[in-house]
């Protein structure tokens, strides 16, 4: 991705460094893809950390560690794309007759604390609606990348497009509508809600993706391949497979590899937002 140079958001907050509370969910990817069954690329983190809800700013506690050339680096890549992600969203919702509500992207170290509680990094990137921001761990795309065969930097790109197009959800009230079912459905027919609003993240991942690549130089040849391929790597029958060598579809949070991929190429394709309602296609 040519993105050196690029406007960077100003809706990063940099908690990095700052240590946590010593929460644990397991080391290395052994303990990220345990939870990552339930929460990797946007669940609902308080669903396995303490329930506790905050109000106002927070932020993790420790002793200030100094970044290293790279994690600057990797902050100010995340910066861009978020920038660019922004453009595409504000002209979106300027098509719909609406304002563009920007999220924050906080990025931490090992354990924080958001309105969806504390939570570890072992539970990967997450959008939380309670106060309208995604939380990312980069140390996750080491485990992507080295565990689950997902290199590249659009990879990365793929994942905070996933998570803000959460946000996006909110923003329509898509969000409320599903969590309103908790407790009405069965535990299973509330798991085909959660898998079809995150196969909808995945079409809006495409749908910035369609844009960034029309509008500008800023995707270059390959990077959509990249995020094909991570789209692929993170679903729920892959991870099932390489932790415990079975699948249970029934379990299922976010949808197949297969399932995944394809509403990432349909966003990709199209731009359409219509074309998006995953909760009413008959077949997913």
């Amino acid at each position: 991705m040519r993105w050196q140079g690029r406007r960077k958001s100003d809706n990063v907050e940099d908690r990095r460094g700052l240590g946590g509370r010593g929460l644990a969910v397991g080391g290395g990817l052994g303990g990220l893809v345990i939870v990552v069954l339930y929460v990797l690329l946007g669940g609902n983190p308080s669903e396995i950390t303490q329930n506790l809800q905050v109000d106002g700013p927070v932020s993790s506690t420790g002793a200030g560690q100094p970044l290293s050339e790279k994690d600057r680096m990797m902050g100010d890549f995340v910066a861009v794309v978020l920038a660019d992600i922004e453009d595409v969203w504000r002209a979106q919702f300027q098509k719909m007759g609406e304002q563009y509500r920007e999220p924050r992207l906080v990025l931490f170290t090992g354990q924080v604390e958001s309105a969806c509680g504390y939570t570890s990094a072992a539970s990967g990137p997450f959008y939380c609606p309670g106060d309208s921001k995604v939380y990312i761990d980069l140390s996750f795309f080491e485990d992507m990348q080295r565990e689950l065969g997902a290199p590249g930097d659009f990879a990365l790109a793929y994942v905070i497009a996933h998570e803000v197009g959460h946000h996006i959800q909110n923003l329509l009230g898509i969000n409320d509508e599903v969590m309103a079912q908790r407790g009405r459905r069965s535990e299973r027919d509330f798991n085909q809600l959660m898998v079809r609003m995150e196969l909808q993240a995945d079409f809006l991942a495409g749908v910035w993706a369609h844009y960034a690549r029309r509008a500008t130089d800023f995707i270059e040849r390959g990077d959509i391949e990249e995020g094909i391929n991570a789209a692929g790597a993170v679903g729920d029958d892959r991870i099932m497979r390489r932790t415990q060598g079975y699948v249970v579809p029934d379990a299922f949070t976010h949808g197949t590899s297969e399932q995944r991929v394809r509403w990432f190429r349909k966003g990709l394709e199209t731009g359409d937002l219509r074309q998006g309602d995953t909760f009413a296609a008959p077949v997913l």
